[in-house]
């Protein structure tokens, strides 16, 4: 099956279709990792309709929020003013090579599948922009997953955290979490609570 192409347009028109796509609320795997963590400069991969960006920025952090989509980031930006938080926006397409940043004390993307080559790009330029003794958070849909609940029929959109720690280098980073964690969720279709598992890798930079 050809892998769909998750691009500005796509995304605009994803986020179109109704006035919240998501929650609202920040990824509880971002809000156990990162509750600890002494604020600084945050930038939020991926950052959607602000939740995540919002909870950082309202723990003390300075943050960047960057997505593809400019109807998300209008989105976010009128949450991020109604929960009286000041978070910079920027709209960049990641798998055109669009410049990231760097000196970033946490880099968190969460739940960003794109095929495995531009992933696995990906993965490392979100290293690279890691500030030294800051926090790299990647969270992802497991790749078991597919067998338990609906999922886009394409394994390599999917990944485990040993897959993204085999991009860091290991004089340079030391891994904190890799771990495929389980959480409960109910099935779109039976009804019945089954248990899902997230992708969890946590690595500071030395």
């Amino acid at each position: 099956m050809t892998h769909p192409v998750f691009d500005k347009a796509f995304w605009d028109a994803r986020y179109a279709e109704a006035d919240a796509v998501w929650s609202g609320n920040p990824n509880p795997v971002l809000v156990a990792e990162a509750a600890d963590l002494p604020p600084g400069s945050a930038l939020d991969i991926g950052s959607g309709e602000g939740a995540d960006a919002i909870w950082l920025a309202g723990r003390g952090w300075t943050v960047t929020g960057l997505d593809v989509s400019d109807v998300a980031l209008q989105r976010a930006a009128a949450h991020a003013g109604a929960a009286g938080v000041r978070i910079t926006w920027r709209q960049a397409d990641l798998t055109l090579d669009a410049p990231v940043g760097t000196g970033f004390d946490l880099v968190t993307a969460q739940f960003m599948h794109l095929p495995s080559e531009q992933r696995r790009a990906l993965h490392r330029r979100l290293a690279a922009a890691v500030a030294p003794g800051g926090t790299l958070l990647v969270v992802g849909h497991h790749p078991s997953d597919l067998g338990t609940i609906p999922r886009p029929p394409l394994p390599d959109l999917f990944f485990t955290a040993s897959d993204v720690a085999a991009e860091l280098d290991p004089d340079q980073w030391e891994v904190l979490c890799e771990e495929a964690r389980p959480r409960p969720v109910v099935h779109p279709d039976s009804g019945l609570t089954v248990t899902i598992h997230d992708t969890v890798l946590r690595a500071r930079r030395r």
